[in-house]
């Protein structure tokens, strides 16, 4: 055989590896069958396409995520902020899960919280009483709040508030705590309980203030339309947002009435934790894509998001609490040294609601940065923020990306397209450790599984297709 042909293999590898061996210019190409081969949902993906309630379902439902307008407005307790939250309610990431099915990092948290709310003195009766069926588990989602990693929120922990002003919904998030031993890692000793009192007790008194003396709230939708110019995509980089919002922030904590050194903890808390922005880029995306749940006949993805051992869907078509899940996947990337593939957690947390929204990885190409943390090269990066537009319904000119010629991020996931493109979203996320308490072993690039996309079809079908509903 002579060495000057380039052949490509589709589908299986077997074709491939053989001829690697044989030292010939081989392509592999990705390919499975449209919807696993499964005519019944060929045949709803078919009729779903060309129906024309649903493209308008659609447009309506993508101009009402385009048009909103993140505003922080306020600062304060979960139980008092969030409508529903209740002492013996715990919200976590993802989508629902008992106690007895929640991975390492999860238990973890709740551990935490649990001994954080006084409602437990020692770490085995917090494990009594999570297991016992007095605590109520709830996704942050179902409260309109989101959280990252194990996303944990329980009664009294600090949340931003977040209003979307033109449709005047809120959305919540805690405050980011930092690096090293953290609650959304699992990790719950002395520092970590510490740290928490502080927030709540020091931290957002005067951050609360601060907000009072700036009426109007801190615009985050400008905020992230310039970082992600600054280099970030407001997932896993946040130094140009964070920067950004401190000096938005620092002359409203200046004239709060506190003693200086109390304001002077409270600055040195943000300028020295690059991922504060994060706590503030999730509450945002999640309030403009919670504004277009519930259209009629939209197959609109409004929410992406994991447990560490579910990977869950909400569709804007479909009910609030309906969820398609499938087993989450492991994050490919770079681990930190020591660690190896068996240490990590399967894919953990609401931060995914920035690719939702269009932001995170589908904004990768514009924050080159970020493949020294999850590996690959820079034009991995942009191709995988080129890719994104086959899967999604409009471009979002909010976010224009510098690198890209001011192309604006993909924005508006569809569960069709996803299905007909055979394309799964693209998601930059951090590895955490399966164990609680041990923290982040790394960051990498993972997708959903498409059984999530192919569940929500069979759904939509049923609801829209199969009955008529005139």
């Amino acid at each position: 055989m002579s060495n000057h042909h380039h052949f490509v293999n589709i589908g299986t590898r077997l074709f491939y590896d053989d001829l690697v061996l044989q030292n010939q210019k081989v392509t592999q190409v990705k390919w499975a069958p449209l919807a696993n081969g499964d005519h019944k949902l060929i045949q709803a993906l078919d009729k779903l396409s060309k129906e024309s309630r649903v493209q308008e379902a659609n447009e309506k439902a993508v101009s009402i995520v385009l048009q909103g307008h993140p505003y922080l407005v306020d600062i304060g307790l979960a139980k008092d902020m969030i409508e529903g939250m209740h002492e013996n309610l715990i919200l976590h990431a993802g989508p629902p899960i008992e106690w007895n099915r929640m991975c390492g990092p999860m238990q973890g948290a709740i551990i935490g919280a649990l001994l954080y709310e006084k409602k437990a003195n020692t770490i085995e009766e917090a494990k009594a009483l999570a297991a016992s069926g007095n605590i109520e588990f709830s996704p942050a989602q179902h409260y309109n709040a989101v959280g990252p990693m194990a996303g944990v929120i329980s009664a009294s922990m600090p949340v931003h508030v977040i209003l979307n002003k033109p449709f005047g919904n809120k959305a919540y998030c805690t405050i980011n705590e930092g690096l090293g031993k953290v609650l959304r890692f699992g990790a719950y000793d002395e520092s970590v309980l510490t740290r928490l009192h502080w927030i709540k007790d020091e931290f957002m008194p005067v951050l609360k203030a601060a907000l009072f003396n700036v009426p109007l709230g801190i615009d985050l939708k400008v905020l992230i339309a310039q970082a992600v110019q600054m280099g970030d995509e407001c997932h896993n980089r946040n130094k140009a947002a964070t920067s950004l919002f401190f000096k938005e922030i620092v002359n409203p904590l200046l004239n709060t009435p506190f003693k200086r050194d109390h304001i002077q903890r409270v600055i040195s808390f943000i300028q020295n934790n690059d991922h504060y922005f994060l706590n503030l880029s999730m509450p945002a995306a999640k309030s403009m894509l919670e504004a277009a749940h519930g259209v009629e006949y939209s197959t609109l993805v409004t929410t992406m998001a994991r447990n560490g051992v579910d990977f869950g869907l909400r569709i804007s078509g479909l009910g609030k609490q309906t969820w398609f899940t499938a087993p989450a996947n492991m994050v490919q990337g770079l681990l930190f040294a020591g660690f190896s593939d068996e240490d990590a957690s399967p894919d953990l947390g609401d931060s995914t609601i920035t690719e939702t929204l269009g932001i995170g990885g589908f904004a990768m190409g514009a924050s080159p940065a970020i493949t020294q943390f999850v590996g690959g090269t820079v034009e991995d990066a942009m191709e995988y923020t080129r890719s994104m537009f086959a899967i999604t319904m409009k471009e979002n000119t909010a976010f224009a990306l510098p690198a890209l010629n001011f192309m604006g991020t993909a924005t508006g996931i569809d569960v069709l397209k996803v299905i007909k493109h055979g394309v799964l979203p693209i998601i930059n996320s951090g590895i955490a450790h399966k164990e609680a308490g041990v923290g982040q072993i790394g960051a990498g690039i993972v997708s959903p599984p498409m059984e999530c996309f192919l569940k929500a079809l069979s759904a939509l079908n049923d609801e829209y297709m199969e009955e008529n509903h005139g």
